[in-house]
């Protein structure tokens, strides 16, 4: 895949911005389905273990950690994508854009960190097991108040709207900066941003809100189900922590 400039390099590069958005979109969706496989198979595992079949819960095990690899690996394709999509100017000489997504792909990935028994929905898929004939009691070494917290974060970094204050689970419209990860609600945020606001609104935090990359996907649906299902489970979102500050607050 190669391009060269044009006398409209405007055009240009909002052309591939766009081919950027429709390739994260479906990179998002491949995604989503993912995390539904890799829960299908912490439900299954569940089952073998209310079985006492150890050894194929171990090997479940071993397959959750190959799958979730490869998912890891889709998430630094999606960032690629993105940045790619957003940073690209045309040029006088050819662009090989297979190996612009590759070069910034290997970059990130050396940046992430690797899939290890301490990952979220390793220590999901462990809990899952551990509950079957342990419920209410944490794992060896482990506080509760833990276990929940490791559960959730790295997928949902602010579980209430920053600009209404109501829980991530019951906004009706929720949308994730990009660039930032936190979650707010999409009218919400537009009437903050229509008003000259640029700065993420949760506390600390220094992101630029921009428009075009504060988004609702396929993820972020699935990322506030499982949320949502979570805390019914644990009947415990008291202890899920919450850095977030209304902005309300934060004035007074």
């Amino acid at each position: 895949m190669a391009s060269t400039s044009t006398s409209r390099p405007e055009g240009v590069a909002g052309r591939i911005r766009n081919a950027a958005s429709t390739l994260y979109s479906e990179n998002q969706t491949l995604i989503t389905d993912m995390r539904k496989a890799l829960n299908t198979m912490k439900e299954m595992a569940i089952d073998l273990e209310r079985e006492n079949q150890a050894e194929m819960v171990k090997q479940l095990e071993v397959a959750v950690v190959e799958l979730l690899e490869a998912y890891e690996d889709c998430k630094c394709r999606s960032s690629a994508i993105q940045s790619v999509g957003n940073t690209y100017q045309p040029r006088t000489e050819l662009t090989d854009f297979n190996k612009l997504l590759d070069d910034e792909f290997t970059k990130l990935k050396a940046s992430s960190s690797s899939v290890s028994q301490n990952h979220p929905l390793i220590r999901q898929f462990h809990e899952a097991v551990w509950k079957v004939h342990h419920a209410g009691e944490p794992m060896p070494g482990e506080e509760q108040e833990d276990i929940v917290m490791t559960s959730t974060q790295g997928n949902i970094l602010n579980v209430t709207c920053p600009l209404t204050g109501k829980p991530v689970t019951e906004l009706a419209e929720p949308v994730r900066s990009l660039d930032c990860k936190h979650i707010y609600e999409k009218n919400a945020v537009k009437m903050y941003m229509r008003a000259k606001n640029s700065t993420c609104p949760v506390a600390a935090c220094p992101k630029i809100l921009q428009p075009e990359k504060v988004v609702s996907d396929p993820t972020l649906l699935y990322d506030i189900d499982e949320m949502r299902s979570m805390s019914k489970q644990t009947g415990r979102t008291d202890i899920i922590e919450d850095i977030t500050v209304p902005l309300s607050e934060e004035s007074e």
